[in-house]
């Protein structure tokens, strides 16, 4: 019997994205052989910019000499993440554990002479936090599979050696579920090859035999658990319940020196509430040297975030989608019973901000972290009017947070949203 395609309002479903939902921040690590040289992983062989046996001699300058797992994870747990996803082999197909299926790993391949996987997810492990493992479906470098780059194929049409490729993924994902028994797969690669060539549905079949609750990204052709939209924020909220933004520090998953245009503190932390505020997590990369260390820009990046959620912390993860773009000037979520409404303020306002549309009376406005009360005063509202006013706050520049000021408004029920026409939205 094969494994179905989730139901997305089935109980098992619910249950097991529960975590997934209130988490909020992952971290990503992309860290592989590409590091040594500087440039992208995988991609910089397959699109012709670096020969493939160049790229693959960088396997003898890959040391991890100063690779520290706690302290990669003490960084992660400071940055406010619920869970963490690490790169446990990329398209070029250099596993990062010790991997029996295959010959080439850090182990075999590499001056690191060892498995990094185990000790990181050791650390995650006593963090609390949730682990997610990343794995490239495509294999570039091996040579049962059939692509090699754009531009050169191992084979069209050769039945008996896809098998044996679809045997070795099988026994690498095994070895990853027995060893490590993550919390999350994040897969990649999947547009190369059908559902059914990759045995898709086994693939889960397999994967939940080990862990009913495993939570599966969208890569996988139609088998996953939620959507996983890449680096740019989407324009309107993705129809799927449960999705991820992923997105760089940078513009580069892995380490490249040459990449310096670092986003800042603030722009990074703009996408955050920008993906609460439609109901979405995001899951952020930093890029290691070969030798482990972590560039400091990164560094600074999550520890920033870290400050900022520890002060917002009840505007972060028991939130949930907010009121819409067209009722405030900023971005908005509101808390699980609907009747906490939290207004995100990424500018200094000139003057007293607005909210539209609310039809509910406010008990009481505060800043969010420091509970200090605001003022605020409902104009436009006739008494013999089913429309709403306008409701404005008056926030004070003593209270702004030096990236986003978060303001929360206690209703008198859940939030009642008019948008016109005598129609009336209720969060429920």
């Amino acid at each position: 019997m094969q494994a179905q395609p989730f139901t997305p309002d089935s109980a098992t479903y619910e249950s097991r994205m529960d975590w997934f939902g209130k988490a909020k921040l992952g971290i990503f690590i992309h860290w592989g052989i590409y590091a040594v040289k500087g440039v992208s992983e995988s991609w910089s062989f397959y699109n012709n910019y670096l020969p493939y046996g160049e790229y693959m001699k960088q396997c003898e300058g890959f040391t991890a000499s100063r690779y520290d797992p706690k302290a990669w994870v003490d960084l992660i747990k400071e940055s406010g993440a619920q869970y963490t996803v690490i790169t446990t082999k990329h398209h070029d197909g250099v596993a990062l554990w010790d991997t029996k299926a295959g010959s080439l790993s850090t182990k075999k391949s590499t001056p690191a002479r060892r498995d990094l996987i185990t000790p990181f997810a050791k650390e995650v492990r006593k963090a609390g936090l949730k682990l997610g493992l990343y794995y490239s479906l495509v294999d570039w470098s091996n040579e049962n599979y059939p692509n090699k780059t754009k531009t050169e194929q191992r084979y069209k049409d050769d039945p008996a050696r896809w098998n044996k490729f679809v045997k070795f993924n099988f026994a690498q994902l095994s070895e990853l579920s027995n060893q490590f028994n993550p919390d999350l797969y994040w897969f990649d690669g999947d547009w190369e090859q059908t559902a059914e060539a990759w045995h898709s549905a086994d693939i889960i079949k397999m994967l939940r035999a080990k862990n009913p609750n495993v939570v599966v990204n969208s890569r996988i052709q139609g088998y996953g658990d939620y959507a996983t939209p890449e680096v740019g924020i989407p324009v309107s909220r993705p129809k799927d319940k449960y999705w991820e933004l992923c997105m760089t520090i940078n513009d580069s998953w892995g380490y490249q020196p040459t990449d310096l245009e670092f986003k800042s503190p603030y722009m990074l932390l703009r996408t955050f509430v920008d993906c609460l505020s439609m109901g979405g997590n995001l899951l952020l990369d930093f890029g290691p040297r070969e030798d482990g260390t972590i560039p400091q820009q990164e560094v600074d990046v999550l520890k920033e975030f870290g400050r900022w959620i520890r002060k917002h912390r009840e505007a972060v993860y028991d939130t949930r989608a907010g009121i819409g773009a067209e009722c405030f000037q900023g971005y908005t979520t509101l808390n699980k019973a609907g009747d906490v409404l939290y207004l995100y303020l990424p500018y200094k306002p000139n003057g007293k901000i607005e909210v539209k549309g609310l039809l509910n009376k406010v008990h009481r406005a505060w800043v969010v972290g420091s509970g200090q009360t605001l003022n605020y005063q409902l104009y436009n509202h006739a008494y013999w009017s089913s429309t709403p006013g306008n409701l404005y706050i008056d926030v004070p520049d003593e209270v702004l947070d030096p990236q986003i000021t978060v303001i929360a408004l206690l209703l008198d029920g859940p939030a009642r949203i008019y948008k016109g026409a005598g129609q009336v939205v209720t969060a429920n």
